[in-house]
């Protein structure tokens, strides 16, 4: 969650690398209206927690700005607008597709807009990837090139939040690359929902990889990076820039969710334990210097010791490195809050002991990687990450946005430490 008080509206974002993107959208689109003085809360709907920490923030930020215009949007806004329109400290809830209108900011400007405005997601066919550029750091910048989910796993609401699958022509991506080199970025990541459904909805249906090879092919972007991905869903052409394409980094997140099968089965999701497994094996074998990192949930019903212990070792089988968490929480109109229920303190205890299987595979890749050489991007005069996105402290100061070669020395903590070359 952050909530900086900037030029413009007071912006409060909650959740992912996406709503983080919109929201900056939404500071733009609001500041074009003259609606400088609102306060834009930004929600999330991935867990229960996520939901209480954003009705927590209405209330803390309608305390501190007891004049201001209190306007709430994103996936929690989208999924239950009733319960934030009955928030006395709200004045207006806006959807996910509505809030990335000009038209919706314009109308709240001149008061001429419904208090509430959420109409159906599902019905949405187009997304608003190009509306800014360069959202980030001065080195990073995120390129939103898909919005929205086809698959329904029983545990996830996102999908009700975000509506169906929609893509970014590749055209306009590509010139929105372009125009991030120009500007200095060293580094594009693109970012989705589901990012390899991209193209599915597309003239000549072209994949995820189509998209990586024409962005490499036509721009000079330094670095590129993908965000999440599903593995199941990986093409042929992007396996094949995965080999061959040095400025498309070897790093990358994927949604596993679990390693066991029946409960992946329970899940609804699309792949096995041992399509996971072979993923990752053939990703390493063509990038010998591949990382992966994986969201894992802990605790999904019905789910035993055994089941959880092959999550454990799926951690060794795919040589994850960087793992993300998420002890389960049961969504309202999900199938998977009908099923039995693992108690919640045996889920924050296995959860536990995911987090720490993951924080020894982040140990023992840092590990390797004293004596080696890499090419660190500078998000900060002394802090940067190497390709495979290992966090380095330098020795002396560089220039923001640069690629410094440079050889580590050390780990420290979570950190490498490195001279520059």
């Amino acid at each position: 969650m952050n909530a900086p008080r900037l030029t413009g509206p007071i912006l409060s974002n909650h959740g992912c690398r996406l709503n983080a993107y919109e929201a900056e959208a939404m500071r733009e689109l609001a500041g074009q209206a003259g609606l400088d003085d609102a306060i834009i809360v930004n929600t999330c709907v991935v867990t229960a927690e996520a939901v209480r920490k954003a009705r927590q923030d209405i209330r803390r930020l309608r305390r501190e700005n007891p004049g201001a215009r209190l306007i709430v949007t994103g996936c929690a806004a989208q999924t239950d607008p009733d319960a934030f329109a009955a928030m006395a400290e709200v004045d207006t809830v806006l959807g996910n597709a509505e809030k990335m209108r000009p038209a919706t900011w314009a109308g709240l400007a001149t008061g001429d807009s419904e208090p509430v405005q959420v109409d159906d997601i599902m019905s949405v066919t187009e997304t608003a990837g190009h509306l800014i550029d360069g959202f980030g750091t001065r080195s990073r910048a995120y390129v939103q090139v898909q919005n929205g989910c086809d698959h329904r796993c029983t545990f996830c609401i996102i999908p009700y939040g975000r509506g169906n699958s929609r893509s970014v022509p590749a055209g306009v991506v590509v010139e929105q690359i372009a125009r991030l080199v120009d500007r200095g970025f060293a580094e594009v990541v693109l970012t989705g929902v589901d990012l390899t459904s991209w193209g599915a909805d597309l003239p000549g249906r072209p994949r995820l990889g189509d998209l990586v090879r024409r962005i490499l092919k036509l721009t000079t972007v330094p670095r590129l990076r993908i965000s999440s991905i599903d593995s199941i869903e990986a093409d042929e052409a992007l396996m094949r820039a995965i080999a061959e394409e040095e400025r498309l980094m070897p790093h990358l997140h994927l949604s596993l969710q679990h390693g066991a099968d029946l409960i992946l089965k329970r899940m609804k999701r699309r792949h096995l334990r041992a399509d996971a497994i072979r993923f990752c094996r053939e990703a390493r074998r063509l990038r010998p210097d591949m990382t992966f990192g994986a969201d894992i949930i802990a605790g999904f019903p019905t789910e035993t010791e055994a089941h959880f212990a092959e999550s454990l070792r799926l951690v060794e089988e795919c040589d994850l490195t960087w793992l993300h968490v998420f002890p389960y929480s049961a969504r309202q109109g999900t199938p998977a809050a009908k099923m039995p229920a693992v108690d919640g303190k045996l889920i924050r205890e296995r959860a536990a002991r995911l987090r720490a299987a993951g924080d020894a595979a982040a140990a023992r890749h840092l590990a390797l990687q004293v004596g080696q050489d890499h090419e660190v991007l500078m998000e900060s005069p002394r802090m940067g990450r190497t390709a495979q996105f290992a966090e380095v402290n330098l020795d002396r100061d560089e220039a923001e946005g640069t690629i410094v070669p440079a050889r580590i020395t050390s780990v420290e903590g979570t950190h490498l430490r490195a001279v520059a070359a």
